[in-house]
């Protein structure tokens, strides 16, 4: 854990050092984040807090890997700079989605010459072992979602840096339980850099973490979902961090954007909408009807995806047949009660009509 703790304090210095740069940098010269439209923020902010995140990320790792494992590790460390790149660009002249949709296929099959691709549903309806022609699409399209689905909850200060602090957190600590030392070593490193972006980024955020730090959280977040249900499907029986349920488990880890993602297809979906239209009907901008403010926000969004977290922990003996059940009925109560409370909200505060 001694490497972790070091791996973790090196990312957050080296991002706390390159923050303050990339702040007096983008306002010089104008790269900022305007409000206005669907944005809530109300003031000229900068929006390339990601590049501070990346850098301490992959400086710290480098410095702190064990080059044993570096024919594997080296196609993760391509594909999340292929990521960033495409944030960075982004962030500075927007894609096309499509555009950058493709990008992201670019990353993902590099990422896939790692042994990173699903290889069982571990009796998940039925199913166990998959084939190389089922297991490399649906990674590949696991991967895009989660990626894209983090990005998402970029929307509030604070948001995204917390949740991603949490389902880090869940994942470093299990990957050491397991001895699994690099991809722990991965989740501390990049916990380091949004500790030190968050020193900026709560409410009120002096900076964004953009595209940029968005969607390469999103892919490490992705690729240790894969590397936890293949790692999990391989600890022998009576190890006592394995999981009955390591699909399910994965999901609870990142429920918030995934279950996010989920409502939002819904809600725009039952409004005959594309549900690609971007609105302001997702969780952050709902609780934030209620009167809540960002910081308050993100520390219930975050506590939402920690109590998932614990949930899979007590339930780790059910198997995912079960425990994707209750995890799919939880998210939906829990958006259904989020909705029956704005509505009572506004009831009270719209004058009756006579």
């Amino acid at each position: 854990m001694s490497v972790n703790i070091a791996a973790f304090v090196t990312s957050f210095i080296i991002a706390l050092m390159v923050l303050p740069v990339i702040i007096r940098y983008t306002l010089r010269n104008n790269l900022v984040d305007a409000p206005g439209g669907r944005k809530i923020h109300k003031k000229i902010t900068p929006s390339l807090g990601g590049i501070a995140i990346f850098i301490g990320f992959i400086i710290s790792s480098i410095l702190w890997m064990d080059y044993n494992y570096w024919d594997q590790t080296r196609f993760i460390f391509a594909s999340i700079t292929i990521v960033f790149a495409i944030g960075v660009r982004d962030d500075l002249v927007p894609f096309r989605a499509v555009h950058k949709l493709y990008g992201q296929i670019v990353a993902i099959v590099i990422l896939l010459f790692s042994p990173i691709a699903l290889q069982s549903f571990h009796g998940l309806f039925g199913i166990e072992e998959i084939s190389p022609w089922i297991s490399y699409p649906l990674s590949c399209f696991a991967i895009v979602v989660i990626t894209n689905a983090f990005n998402l909850i970029d929307g509030l200060d604070g948001l995204a840096a917390s949740v991603g602090f949490v389902a880090l957190t869940a994942f470093g600590l299990w990957f050491f339980w397991i001895g699994d030392l690099t991809y722990s070593l991965f989740c501390f490193t990049l916990m380091g850099g949004i500790t030190a972006f968050l020193v900026f980024n709560w409410q009120p955020a002096e900076i964004f973490m953009g595209d940029t730090g968005a969607m390469v959280i999103g892919m490490v977040l992705s690729i240790l979902v894969l590397h936890f249900i293949n790692m999990d499907g391989n600890l022998p029986l009576g190890h006592p961090a394995r999981v009955a349920a390591p699909i399910s488990t994965a999901a609870c880890f990142i429920i918030v954007p995934l279950a996010d993602t989920m409502r939002i297809v819904v809600l725009r979906l039952s409004k005959g909408q594309s549900p690609f239209r971007p609105d302001k009907s997702h969780i952050h901008h709902a609780i934030m009807r209620l009167g809540r403010t960002h910081s308050q926000t993100a520390l219930i969004l975050a506590s939402v995806n920690a109590g998932f977290i614990g949930c899979s922990y007590l339930l780790r003996n059910v198997g995912d047949n079960y425990l994707l059940i209750f995890v799919v009925v939880a998210a939906a109560i829990l958006s259904v009660i989020l909705d029956r409370l704005i509505i009572r909200k506004a009831t009270k505060v719209s004058p009756k009509v006579s």
